[in-house]
């Protein structure tokens, strides 16, 4: 790595303007309602269909943005969603009544390829193709800081669970960064020979995890800054990672059309792998797909190529949903990290799905 910096670009000016408008799901559905009813010209009940959660309607759709969304968080609370896109902005929405979008984060040069809220929903970071990382205030929405250092797209990023806040990073460049999002520079880079697009941060931040073109999940310790061990068995790029909620289980996609679990406790048997899921074909457009835990551990998601959201129960394997709604590849999936049965998919037809999973 070079040791050149960017030049600061100038500074954004504040926007509060509200680009996106919201629509329900047919049906005449009231907010608050616990049930969808449809009656007969007689008024005889025809079809009750349970609700499981408290959105105005099964299916709300968010339009906004006029590039494709690669991206999609809720934050910590599950009140607020954020959206990054090839439009270069980042569009933050209300989860419940109207879903509106309350506001714009604009300032990236480049597509918006990853998204992160601070613990305390008070700050986002985002990944971008314009080489950059960038750190937003959220009560003035202006933009903190850019993190300048990387020499190619960003793909991808996350964020410490406890502790001081930190940031990794992975770029195209071939190196992961490590990040104090106080400060512009990198307080380190892990050096690579090839470009790589997927990170996941442990649990107690002493492991980094990333994955690239290589096809291999590769296991950091940190304080070594060395790889501490290897784990095969995708057949193409690993497009994504991510932790479980109980810190013992590795998530990751591929660009082999299956989706895998791992085993990164300790003191785990060699073979690592768990179990394969299939049904999310990656599709033409060869996206950097992504998929994640649900809050407890039990279902996984990810997006996929045939414009659905696949939603697999994580110890059986068993496909549970196969969500249609979006006209293009479905390029990232969330949970809601409360209690309801909520999920928000981003997809390359620039649109927003939210929706409530039925019982």
């Amino acid at each position: 790595m070079s040791g050149e910096k960017r030049p600061a670009q100038e500074a954004f000016g504040s926007s509060n303007q509200l680009v996106a408008k919201r629509k329900k799901s047919d049906g005449d559905i009231n907010a608050g309602n616990a049930v969808v009813k449809s009656t007969s010209q007689n008024g005889t009940l025809v079809q009750a269909i349970p609700r499981t959660s408290g959105l105005d309607a099964p299916i709300m759709e968010l339009t906004g943005h006029s590039g494709e969304v690669f991206t999609v968080r809720f934050d910590p609370t599950a009140q607020h969603i954020a959206s990054g896109s090839m439009d270069r902005s980042i569009l933050l929405w209300n989860t419940y009544g109207q879903c509106e979008n309350y506001g714009i984060l604009s300032g990236h040069r480049g597509a918006v390829l990853d998204l992160q809220w601070s613990r305390d929903s008070r700050a986002i970071f985002s990944a971008s193709a314009d080489m950059t990382l960038a750190s937003w205030d959220l009560e003035t929405g202006q933009r903190i800081r850019r993190h300048v250092g990387h020499e190619e797209i960003i793909n991808c990023l996350d964020v410490s669970k406890r502790g001081q806040e930190m940031l990794v990073s992975a770029s195209d460049d071939g190196s992961i960064g490590i990040w104090d999002p106080r400060q512009k520079d990198a307080i380190e880079y892990l050096e690579t020979e090839l470009p790589i697009t997927a990170v996941a941060l442990s649990e107690a931040g002493n492991e980094i995890y990333s994955g690239g073109i290589d096809n291999a999940i590769h296991v950091w310790d940190i304080r070594k800054k060395s790889v501490a061990y290897s784990m095969t068995g995708h057949m193409d790029t690993i497009t994504s990672l991510q932790v479980s909620p109980d810190s013992q289980t590795l998530l990751s996609g591929s660009h082999d059309s299956t989706v895998r679990t791992w085993d990164i406790r300790p003191f785990a048997p060699t073979n690592r792998h768990i179990k394969t899921y299939d049904g999310a074909p990656v599709g033409l457009e060869k996206n950097l797909i992504r998929a994640s835990w649900d809050p407890t551990g039990g279902k996984i998601a990810s997006g996929s190529g045939d414009r659905s959201v696949v939603v697999w129960e994580t110890n059986s394997g068993k496909l549970l949903y196969k969500l249609p709604g979006h006209k293009g590849t479905v390029n990232d999936v969330r949970f809601s990290p409360n209690s309801e049965p909520i999920i928000v998919s981003g997809s390359s037809d620039r649109n927003l799905m939210l929706g409530e999973l039925g019982k």
